[in-house]
């Protein structure tokens, strides 16, 4: 299966939105159409900021129907993994820099029943997860350093994503290419272009003054042109 025929996504980050309402700011993006919700969980010491813990995801999951998906921008994310799943998130994703042991993660992702993903880092190779492509559904590629929201989007991992693309494709290995950090309607084009399909919107979704709905279908239908 082809980047071009992979189906598009668009998978929000709430991290930047009004903590104060953020069960009505999902209930607001499933109405908008989006195809999931990215919660980025972290823990103060694999990056410096904290963020959502598992009593607020799973207090959101009886609000929406939409799929939940944890990146887990956390140390040894073992200890976590099962209360991510009880609160909700079907998909756990996980840094190649984070683990110690990354194929035996990701094994125990899948043997709690959930989708198992992984994200590199900048910095990080494509090389560093060869070895477990065939353990995963998504391969997350960070285009900005993670940590924060609102950075600037990292042009310079498009190639590291053609790569990816390219050697997943070689394979025969049916894994999407999600991509975070700085997606916005003046970079989705290029992302789409490099070989990702889904796509992790923080601050573009949130901006946008003609509302959700609009950000969602712009956004969609500007990696739909690039991959033509």
């Amino acid at each position: 299966m082809t980047a071009a025929l992979r189906p598009l996504a668009i998978a929000p980050s709430v991290l930047t939105a009004d903590y104060s309402r953020l069960g009505e700011v999902c209930v607001e993006l499933e109405q908008a159409g989006v195809d999931r919700i990215h919660w980025d969980v972290m823990d103060g010491n694999f990056v410096p900021n904290l963020s959502f813990g598992a009593e607020v995801i799973a207090s959101i999951r009886p609000l929406v129907s939409l799929p939940f998906e944890a990146h887990l921008m956390v140390t040894e994310p073992t200890w976590i993994l099962k209360s991510m799943v009880d609160a909700g998130c079907s998909r756990l994703i996980v840094h190649a820099e984070s683990c110690t042991h990354l194929h035996r993660t990701l094994g125990a992702v899948r043997d709690l029943g959930v989708s198992p993903a992984v994200v590199l880092n900048p910095a990080t190779p494509v090389d560093a997860i060869e070895n477990v492509l065939d353990l995963v559904d998504l391969v997350l590629v960070m285009s900005v350093n993670p940590g924060f929201g609102g950075q600037r989007y990292l042009a310079s991992m498009e190639p590291k994503v053609s790569r990816l693309r390219a050697l997943l494709d070689e394979r025969g290995l049916d894994v999407d290419i999600e991509i975070d950090g700085g997606i916005a309607p003046e970079t989705i084009g290029d992302a789409a272009a490099s070989g990702a399909n889904v796509f992790v919107v923080g601050s573009a979704m949130f901006r946008d003054t003609e509302g959700f709905a609009h950000a969602n279908r712009q956004l969609l239908d500007l990696a739909a042109a690039a991959q033509r």
